[in-house]
């Protein structure tokens, strides 16, 4: 462990710096006061420092939480997320890395700032490559630490009004529940605005389990029927005596078991959106009757003798090849193209790998919470193996395969030993994917893209130079920039937050 020096206040600290103070957040929630936006949490093993850190920062107005180690710290942030999180590097028992990478996970928002003594500061570059904001080397000083406090505190500011910005845009767009962020899926979700707000009937085409339902729903929400019903249909589940019934309804005694009159899908999702999922398997009566809906707007119940109209939005989902249906007459031509105005091809995992990590922190998080887990993270051997397997079941699998790992982890990250074994034995095989965070310049790509090149070729900067396709002189132009991006001055930790 690095020595440490205390960080003692002077005199000219019993008064205000005059330094401007963030404002308070314009789009701040009632309820969310200057206390949680100016608030920071110090966690430091030395008493002295710690103590010296909260008289100071408390005299410049923040609100200061302190906690002795790494576990103290992470129980503050599970009871209330700090603005900042001001942390030592070196600590027994969970160290401020740890700590990192669970304040990521809880508490994505909050700015985080490492201290690190003389002699880490290859520890505090490999925190900085794990998420944190800055970092501040040992011994402080007033001068340098209020400048860096201010300055997360902003950015803090910021990212909390783009969330809440954020969130109302995407409840209001429906793309909540869509996660991805691969050139397939933003063509996806940019081909989704585009349709939602028209009234064109919508086929989306993929595998099972890539989330078409998930699609079907964001276009409605996107739509002007938003707030009208959304029913959704699955044509594979239902037997064939049965599919027209529900979806036209009937009256009562048009069959043997109609003892009253009962409303279809049709009728149902009127002035809303029906979601014809697996129409592949519907039956061709079934499909002459559908066809008649599209083209003139009504339905006919069985048992009866009057039209009815309806103003439905139909979107059609299936997995199988609708073109070779139509070839082999098991689907007709007319429906098909009466369907197919719109269509949307939704990628397999295996095609948009990238946005495995997006997937696994989101069902993480979900499944941790719905089922009182307290897993974090997961490790990079797993997430390797996730990321290099080919998942036939796609989202659907995945999402199982998270939420086991999540109830059976014995840590607070996943690890191998939580996967399954013909998962967990891809850990060293497939394509190496860099994934970005939203908002990040130029230039930070390039150092992401640079360094992880690095990484993966263990430091060897012509192999890299070929595979960015660049020369080998700017590797080392750049290197000579960011000395500490060299494999061989930072090794690899095993845990990543997700």
């Amino acid at each position: 462990m690095s020595s440490r020096r205390t960080m003692r206040p002077t005199r000219a600290e019993g008064s205000r710096s005059g330094r401007a103070v963030p404002e308070r957040s314009s789009s701040s929630k009632e309820g969310t006061g200057d206390v949680l936006e100016r608030s920071i949490l110090v966690v430091e093993d030395e008493d002295t420092l710690r103590e010296s850190l909260q008289r100071i920062l408390e005299k410049e107005g923040y609100s200061v939480r302190v906690a002795a180690n790494g576990e103290e710290g992470l129980a503050e942030i599970r009871k209330q997320p700090p603005a900042l999180l001001l942390t030592d590097l070196r600590m027994p028992g969970m160290d401020g890395l740890d700590l990192l990478r669970a304040t990521k996970m809880l508490a994505p928002e909050t700015q985080v700032i490492v201290m690190t003594g003389h002699g880490t500061v290859e520890t505090a570059v490999q925190a900085m490559k794990e998420g944190a904001d800055d970092f501040l080397e040992k011994p402080l000083s007033r001068a340098v630490l209020l400048p860096v406090i201010e300055k997360a505190m902003e950015k803090h500011i910021l990212v909390t009004e783009n969330r809440f910005l954020r969130e109302e845009i995407e409840r209001d767009r429906g793309l909540h529940n869509v996660i991805g962020q691969s050139p397939k899926m933003r063509r996806v979700l940019d081909l989704v605005r585009q349709v939602a707000p028209t009234t064109a009937t919508v086929l989306i085409r993929g595998e099972t389990g890539t989330g078409k339902e998930v699609i079907a729903k964001a276009i409605h929400q996107l739509s002007p029927r938003r707030d009208r019903p959304f029913i959704s249909v699955n044509c594979a589940a239902l037997p064939d005596t049965l599919i027209e019934s529900e979806l036209f309804g009937y009256e009562k005694g048009a069959f043997t078991d109609a003892k009253s009159r009962r409303i279809g899908r049709f009728q149902q999702a009127h002035t809303g959106t029906l979601f014809l999922d697996e129409i592949g398997d519907m039956q061709p009566h079934v499909q002459v009757k559908l066809l008649r809906a599209l083209q003139e707007g009504v339905i006919e119940p069985l048992g009866s003798e009057r039209s009815v109209p309806v103003d439905v939005r139909v979107i059609a989902a299936t997995n199988q090849d609708l073109e070779r249906a139509v070839r082999e007459g098991r689907f007709r031509e007319e429906l098909y193209y009466r369907l197919n105005v719109v269509q949307i091809e939704l990628p397999p995992v295996r095609e948009r790998r990238e946005d495995i990590p997006l997937l696994v922190q989101h069902f993480i998080r979900k499944y941790s919470q719905r089922h009182a887990r307290t897993v974090v993270g997961i490790e990079r051997a797993a997430m390797r193996a996730l990321q290099n397997y080919s998942w036939p079941g796609n989202v659907r699998q995945l999402e199982n395969v998270v939420e086991r790992a999540v109830i059976l982890s014995s840590r607070e990250v996943i690890t191998l030993e939580d996967l399954p074994a013909e998962i967990a034995e891809h850990e060293s095989n497939g394509p190496v994917t860099i994934t970005f965070p939203i908002g990040l310049t130029f230039e930070e790509i390039k150092t992401r893209v640079i360094r992880e090149t690095l990484r993966q070729t263990e430091g060897n900067k012509e192999l890299a130079a070929k595979i960015l396709g660049i020369s080998s002189r700017t590797i080392y132009r750049w290197l000579k920039e960011h000395p500490e991006a060299d494999p061989r001055a930072a090794p690899e930790e095993d845990t990543l937050p997700v």
